[in-house]
């Protein structure tokens, strides 16, 4: 989905207008814009040349930013505060003059006393506060010129026609020698104070959607701007640079001093240290690194000096991709938001017609007597009217939504994504790296009759020293773990033997291992299945654990187990989603006793062993047939499963693949964080329906009072200034609600 900057956009109506627009191009399959970054997403093959000419013509400006580095959402609250108080000394003696003296006999100098030099006098004062406010009336009739009449085309007429109305109300009046009396069917201060009460909701909306932002802003903070690259010279010297962080280059060598940020991601390759990893885990522990280990940028080297080789610079860094999802998130629309898309395409030319009916009808009501009070009811539902609110109820909280994942590191690719892992009702889990570790661990030793552990132990590590097989490596680990006088003895002759094991040669006699089949064929079988060990190692293999059988010289030393252990934190994750109502079902490859044994030790009651990558998206799309379905998984195996589900969700620390066929990435690779995600996913539509309900009962409420539909029942009217201020107020109340997301607990059990 390649990403656009939208400039002129100022409401919902705006944002419904270029989406309409860029949605008629050939070549559009989809298009979401957001009013909350100025962004828009658009999905197809049609030519950004097309799209930005498609935005021009609805009245706006466009600009491609794929490929660009990412920019902070702008923040206009500096400048309309500063336009908010200019405006608000002008507007003081405004009101000084239009209401002051009639209203509450505040004094006035004698040559502003006569009706004709105070309606001046409002008329200049105004015409002032509309000149410094003047972008409500640019964007507005231009909106109107272009057909897509935005709020600030309501706001423009409201405060035009005050003034209008006032200026021809002031010559009629003049003319027929009435002008001592004219200043109580005046409306300049109205003209000016609609202008500066939407200013001041504009402002305190600007500063709450700025706070909504907040996260996405930290982010892009966290970028290293320089970065210490090393070269060799021609008498093979290094030199040390400090260069920009664009001027890195993958496979550049750059070095890091304690307490410096990491400038991209890379590979140690001399030196070792302690990361702190925070600014993309969320842990505080310091990870260790040594040759090898990889480095990711924005972490800060913590305590020893590292040279690393740069891997992925840019765009590509992980910090970026961050970045990128959820800024990505926050350019697209949740299917929830569909409604509110749908009224505010047609809700300002609708309020600009019960704007005029509302005319019509008090102006025929007071028997043309009093067209002032007709122009005020209607006036009135001009600027109470916000269809901002409704364009800002579904964005604001998928921001702020997003922002709370990105500091738990759980990331959002989009907001349908985030809308949808809340209404998961069943979670298919992967086994290997999801619920287990994914590396086996020594859990078992079992040696034979006369032979000791530290014989069995040794013997098994000279062997699988030289194989890269995961069974070995959790045999070698635990040794060398254990031993700290390390074994420095080889076998000659080595040979691995696929599906069978591993044979060699250990001062002249044959060491071998492997599964009972194979060591058949080298020792006495009655001796190596002897007393316990036959029922043993059946056991152990209904525990999901694998034997490995060991002899030397013909004699059977015993056997090793090895298994891959579950997470810590998997059984409580998953009691935790059983808690929240959710069906838990793990979906693997493996044999049908291992994958019930993890499943009883992490309390799984549902098991779906033995199948492939292609029988795993097959269940995956069963299971949707019985409620909405989440798939966890983190291997390559797992890409179709991810895709097929209605919400995939990968383990951070597995494979780009699994990430790249991902809605939602657990960066921190527990599974803890995903009861969280679907917690934070409920707490954001919860959010959002609140959003909606005031926005769409605001406008409900507030039209048809502003009409004055209940003057005849209860006497209630609305002065149009009082309908701005209530205009005003209502988008910053719905950020402002937003805002509370920020509040709530995700981990609360």
């Amino acid at each position: 989905m390649e990403q656009y900057s939208v400039k002129g956009m100022s409401c919902a109506a705006c944002s419904a207008r270029v989406e309409k627009a860029v949605k008629g191009v050939p070549g559009v399959k989809e298009c979401a814009v957001s009013l909350l970054t100025n962004s828009m997403g658009v999905d197809g093959d049609a030519k950004p040349e097309d799209i930005i000419d498609a935005v021009v013509k609805a009245g706006y400006k466009a600009s491609l930013m794929n490929g660009k580095t990412q920019q902070e959402p702008e923040d206009e609250t500096g400048t309309l505060l500063k336009r908010l108080l200019i405006s608000l000394c002008i507007l003081l003696p405004l009101m000084y003059v239009s209401m002051g003296h009639n209203m509450f006999g505040f004094p006035l100098p004698s040559f502003l006393a006569g009706g004709l030099a105070n309606a001046v006098t409002q008329a200049v004062l105004s015409l002032v506060v509309i000149i410094i406010n003047r972008k409500f009336y640019i964007s507005g009739f231009r909106g109107a010129i272009h057909k897509s009449p935005n709020m600030d085309t309501l706001v423009a007429m409201g405060s035009g026609v005050s003034y209008a109305y006032s200026v021809v109300y002031t010559v009629v009046q003049t003319l027929n020698g009435h002008s001592e009396h004219m200043v109580h069917g005046l409306y300049f201060e109205s003209a000016a104070m609609i202008l500066v009460l939407i200013t001041v909701g504009k402002t305190l909306e600007a500063r709450s959607k700025g706070k909504t932002t907040d996260a996405l802003k930290s982010l892009m903070k966290l970028k290293p701007m320089v970065a210490t690259r090393v070269t060799v010279d021609e008498n093979g010297k290094e030199i040390e640079k400090i260069v920009g962080v664009s001027e890195i280059n993958v496979d550049d060598i750059f070095a890091v001093k304690p307490g410096e940020s990491i400038p991209v991601d890379g590979v140690v390759v001399s030196g070792n240290s302690a990361v702190n990893e925070a600014a993309l885990t969320g842990e505080s522990i310091p990870v260790d690194k040594e040759e090898g280990d990889p480095v990711s940028a924005a972490t800060i080297n913590q305590t020893g000096y590292i040279k690393c080789r740069a891997t992925r610079v840019g765009n590509d860094t992980t910090l970026s991709q961050i970045i990128k999802m959820v800024s990505d998130a926050a350019a697209t629309k949740a299917p929830i938001a569909k409604l509110a898309d749908r009224v505010s395409g047609i809700f300002v030319p609708t309020v600009i017609s019960i704007a005029f009916v509302t005319f019509i009808i008090w102006f025929a009501a007071k028997g043309f007597t009093e067209p002032g009070y007709a122009l005020e009811r209607a006036i009135s539902v001009l600027v109470i009217s916000c269809p901002c609110a409704l364009g800002l109820a579904t964005p604001v909280a998928i921001m702020v939504g997003n922002g709370v994942g990105a500091r738990n590191g759980i990331l959002f690719k989009t907001a349908a994504s985030l809308e949808t892992a809340g209404r998961t009702q069943i979670v298919a889990l992967d086994k290997t790296g999801t619920v287990t570790t994914g590396e086996p661990v020594l859990t078992d030793l079992v040696p034979a009759e006369g032979v000791s552990e530290e014989e069995l132990l040794r013997l098994a590590y000279i062997l699988e020293r030289k194989s890269e097989h995961p069974l070995a490596k959790a045999v070698v680990k635990y040794f060398e773990a254990k031993d700290n006088a390390l074994c420095d003895e080889n076998v000659e002759d080595f040979e691995i033997l696929p599906g069978s094991g591993l044979r060699g040669k250990y001062k002249g006699k044959e060491l071998i291992g492997g599964n009972a089949a194979y060591l058949k064929k080298g020792i006495a079988w009655e001796s190596l299945m002897a007393g316990d060990a036959s029922k043993k190692a059946d056991e152990l293999s209904k525990a999901g654990k694998t034997p490995l059988l060991f002899a030397y010289d013909g004699k059977f030393l015993g056997f090793i187990a090895v298994a891959d252990k579950i997470k810590d934190e998997s059984k409580e994750a998953i009691e935790e989603l059983k808690a929240m109502g959710i069906r838990v079902v793990m979906l693997t490859g493996d044999s049908e006793n291992t994958a019930k044994a993890i499943a009883d030790l992490a309390g799984i009651d549902e098991v779906i062993a033995g199948v492939t990558p292609d029988i795993k998206a097959t269940t995956v799309n069963k299971l949707k047939e019985q409620g909405k379905t989440a798939m966890v998984g983190d291997g390559i195996n797992d890409a179709p499963a991810l895709t097929t589900a209605d919400s995939g969700i990968a383990i951070g620390a597995g494979t780009d693949v699994a990430i790249d066929a991902a809605d939602v990435v657990l960066v921190k690779s527990r599974l803890t964080d995903l009861a969280a995600a679907i917690r934070l996913s409920r707490i954001t539509l919860t959010n959002i329906k609140e959003n909606l309900f005031w926005a769409f009962i605001y406008n409900i409420i507030g039209i048809p009072l502003a009409a004055g539909a209940w003057i005849p029942l209860f006497g209630w009217e609305m002065n149009p200034m009082f309908g701005a201020a209530a205009m005003s107020l209502s988008s910053f109340c719905v950020c402002m609600n937003a805002l509370r997301i920020n509040l709530k607990n995700i981990y609360k059990h």
